[in-house]
This record gives structure tokens, C-alpha cells and sequence, in this order.
């Protein structure tokens, strides 16, 4: 080990640093955040540090280094871009025995300033010790994903209890064995979910039980994404690998389900026209037994649970029930499969508004208000609407939508077997049945779709040329 790790604190005390460009100002603004008063020794100040000066939040000498700028000094960063200047620095600190750190040089440092992960009062940090800072960063931003920020919130409510905790425990292993139970109990999730009054409750049960409660489990309501899984949030996927329980429906990606728990038990709940695995009601019913069980529950959905999810009626369940729950958004199938098909939903010269409605057939029939979605300047994308595209196309046209309004169909969107095919109102049907697109098939359709030949990114091996599968304006007569 090069380097010991240690948290300094330097709440009201000198620290200097010597330069006074952006990369100075990037350190002046760290000491600053960690409570050091800042003196800054350098000729010329960059924008962001002569705005700290004018407001006297930090001490500008205008001038290069001088040995006496170390007095009184708790450490020192030399930042400029003249190497004798920061070697002069790191000699004098040093002989001072003043912790000095020199941007980018290793061997004049006596510390090194780490990559932080500030959850105050939590705190994480990388280090490489200077070999390198990029790999420092990036070893950061993959423990983002796993230190919610809400821990510090969780600090602050384990160091209210921690008193108590002394007084209700005798020894050292009982007082260990208890925070470890609570710490990875439900108490955590009430915390990072905001609910801090229940946390607060259930650390209280926790105390006179002497351990964190097993009593009620809780349910996570995830949205898994159009499929995709690199879209799914951090949130989403800490959510999924600590669960229990995987319900999951026939939307979600099998990419994504397997990132749940590899020993959880999967549950699968999917529906299909005219075959339900199971219904609602069941489904409802069953989150709240597992919960009770004590049981975490992750209630997987692919696209956003709140967008034709039904998310709302299983939340208002486990409300009934007293059940603990968290909704986790996200990226819907409307956003993500427009996008990977090249297709803006809105656009200055063609849509100033978006739609999404449902295409689902009920009883033959599909009671929508056609005149609100015939308005001109708009888009309109239709979910679970292929078996419906007959019906969808007839009443547009019959509502003054022209029959050259293009369509667009994205299959699988998002995914490696991603397909766009692309029309008018009057030849979609046509294209339709003869490529045969299955479903999850979205539909979109306005005039934003004619960007998606010239926008078009997402490349699959099932989609190998650019643009439209058919080119818009194509009469429905010249198809096959």
C-alpha cells in the first residue's frame, strides 16, 4: 500500500493553494465544500476564482509563491503550470512537514486527493495513488450504481439511534449483530424511499425486539424498460438484486430479468390476449401475501409501471393493505423505441405535442376520442395497438387525417431484433401483412415520422439497411 487512507478535517482551517487556474479552481472548490478557509496564491485568478474573491470567500495574494504563504498552513495544493514553481512547493511543504499534493505528479506529493463519492456523511473514496486518475473515476462511477443517496440520510438516522442502541445492548457483538440486521432490513429501503417517519417507527420496533423485524416485507414496483438494459436505472437495478421475490409479466426483456437475484424465486405473471397467466386481481392479491411473508418483492414491468402498466391498481392494493411499497419509473416504450428508431416524438416543424393512447381492442371495438387524436401537429403513438391497426387507420382517415400521414410500426424496439417499418395511414395495413411484425409492436404516427429514414442510428443484424422498411408516400396500389 503506497498511500494510507485518511479523512482529514479541515473545517475552518488554512489550506493554500498555489495557482489560479480552472484546475486550481476545481480543488479551491473541493477544500471549500469540505470547510477549508482557502488562500490562493497565484498572479492571475480564472473567472470561477476571481468571482469567489470579489465575494470574499476565499484570500487572493496576487503574486507568485513565497516560503511564508506555508505559515499557518494545515496542507497545500500546487496547481500551476510551471514545474519549478510546484516543485518548490512540494520542497518546502515537505520540509515543513506540511501534507502537500501537486497536481498530476505523484512523486512530489506526500497525498493524494481521491475520487469521492459524497454521501455526507458518508463518504467514499478512490485512489490509485496517481498511477491513474481515469481508472480512479471509473471505478467510482460503478460504485455510484451501488451507494444510494439516500445513505446519508441513513447515517444521519443510525447516529440518532446510536445512544440507544448503546444502552439496549451490553457488548460490542450484540450492538454489531443488531445494526447489521437493521442496516440491510427494510429500515434502509423507508429511508432511501423518503418514508423517513416509518423508518424511524421500525428502528424503534427493531429496538424492543431486539433485532429489525421480519413482520412485513415490502414491494418494489420496477419499470424494466422497453428492453434495453443498459436504460435501466441504478435504482431500479440495486432494487432487483436484493429481492426475494421476481413477479414478472411477458414484456420484460429476458436480458433484464436475468440481472434479479440469481437464488430469488421468479413468479411469472404474464398476460397475452385471451390467455392470462394470471389475473389482476390474483396478481394484486399475491403481492400482498409474499409482503406479509415478509418477503422483499420486486413487481417487474416491462416499459414504466404508471403507462399502461397498471401499476396504479396494484399500489392502490398494497395502500389498502398497509403494505410497504416503492414505484420505480421508467424509460416507457414510447420514449424508447422512438428514439432507437430514429423517430422524435416532438419536433419543432412537425409535432408541438405527443399522445399515448392504448390500441387494445375490447369487444371488437376501441372507444377513443378519434377528433382529439385527428388534431393536426401532433403525434400519436399507439401501444398494444397491431391487432387494432385496421380499426386505428380507418377512424383517422375518417376524422380528416390525411391517408398520407406516416406511420411508423417498431418492433421490439430497443433490442438486437429491433424492426422498423415505416408507411402512410392508407399503405401500413398493406406492409403489415406482408412482413407480419408480432408483437410488442408500437405505432406512431404523425408527420415526425418522415425523419426516420434521415435520423435512423440503431443498427440490429436484423435491420442491416438505413431508413424506412418502405418509403413513405409509397402508394398502398405499388405494394405486394
Amino acid at each position: 500500500m503506497d498511500f494510507l487512507p485518511l479523512f482529514l478535517n479541515i473545517k475552518n482551517k488554512i489550506c493554500l493553494v498555489v495557482g489560479g487556474g480552472e484546475v486550481a479552481a476545481r480543488k479551491v472548490n473541493l477544500l471549500r465544500k469540505a470547510g477549508g478557509n482557502v488562500t490562493v496564491v497565484a498572479p492571475e485568478l480564472c473567472p470561477g476564482l476571481l468571482k469567489l474573491s470579489a465575494a470574499s470567500e476565499i484570500i487572493h495574494h496576487a503574486r507568485h509563491f513565497e516560503q511564508a504563504d506555508l505559515s499557518g498552513a494545515m496542507l497545500v495544493i500546487a496547481a500551476t503550470d510551471n514545474a519549478g514553481i510546484n516543485q518548490m512547493v512540494s520542497e518546502q511543504a515537505e520540509r515543513l512537514n506540511i501534507p502537500v499534493n501537486v497536481v498530476d505528479q505523484p512523486k512530489l506529493c506526500s497525498f493524494i486527493v481521491p475520487s469521492i463519492i459524497d454521501r455526507s456523511p458518508v463518504i467514499a473514496a478512490v485512489s490509485t495513488g496517481g498511477a491513474s486518475p481515469v481508472l480512479a473515476r471509473i471505478i467510482r462511477t460503478r460504485l455510484e450504481t451501488l451507494i444510494p443517496s439516500g445513505y446519508g440520510r441513513l447515517a444521519d438516522l443510525a447516529n440518532r439511534f446510536r445512544s440507544r442502541v448503546k444502552e439496549r445492548f451490553e457488548n460490542s457483538p450484540e450492538r454489531r449483530r443488531f445494526w447489521e440486521k437493521v442496516l440491510n432490513s427494510g429500515v434502509a429501503e423507508r429511508v432511501f424511499s423518503g418514508h423517513m417517519e416509518e423508518a424511524e417507527a421500525a428502528m424503534l420496533q427493531a429496538l424492543e425486539n431486539g433485532a429489525a423485524s421480519a413482520a412485513m416485507g415490502e414491494v418494489y414496483l420496477v419499470g424494466g424498460g422497453p428492453g434495453d438494459p443498459d436504460l435501466i436505472s441504478f435504482r431500479a437495478l440495486r432494487l432487483m438484486q436484493q429481492a426475494d421475490v421476481v413477479v414478472y409479466d411477458r414484456l420484460v426483456a429476458q436480458a433484464i430479468l436475468e440481472m434479479t437475484r440469481r437464488d430469488a424465486e421468479r413468479i411469472y405473471v404474464g398476460k397475452e390476449r385471451d390467455q392470462h397467466a394470471m389475473r389482476q386481481e390474483e396478481i394484486n392479491r399475491l403481492l400482498v401475501k409474499l409482503a406479509k411473508e415478509g418477503k422483499r418483492v420486486v413487481r417487474l414491468k416491462g416499459g414504466d409501471p404508471f403507462i399502461f402498466g397498471r401499476g396504479g391498481e396494484e399500489i392502490d392494493t398494497l395502500s389498502a393493505e398497509g403494505v410497504p411499497f416503492q414505484v420505480v419509473p421508467a424509460v416507457t416504450a414510447a420514449s424508447g423505441c422512438a428514439a432507437y428508431a430514429g423517430i422524435p416524438l416532438t419536433h419543432r416543424d412537425y409535432a408541438q405535442s405527443v399522445t399515448f393512447v392504448t390500441g387494445h381492442l375490447k369487444d371488437g371495438s376501441m372507444n377513443l376520442n378519434w377528433s382529439q387524436l385527428a388534431q393536426p401537429n401532433q403525434t400519436v403513438v399507439f401501444y398494444m395497438g397491431l391487432l387494432g391497426l385496421p380499426v386505428i387507420t380507418k377512424q383517422l382517415m375518417a376524422h380528416g387525417v390525411s391517408p398520407d400521414m406516416p406511420v411508423a410500426l417498431v418492433q421490439q424496439g430497443t433490442t438486437e431484433h429491433q424492426r422498423v417499418f415505416t408507411g402512410t395511414l392508407s399503405s401500413i395495413q398493406a406492409i403489415v401483412d406482408r412482413e407480419k411484425p408480432k408483437p410488442p409492436t408500437l405505432i406512431i404516427v404523425g408527420d415526425v415520422v418522415r425523419l426516420q429514414e434521415k435520423l435512423s442510428w440503431y443498427k440490429t443484424p436484423e435491420q442491416p439497411r438505413k431508413g424506412a422498411t418502405t418509403p413513405i408516400g409509397t402508394p398502398s396500389d405499388t405494394l405486394p
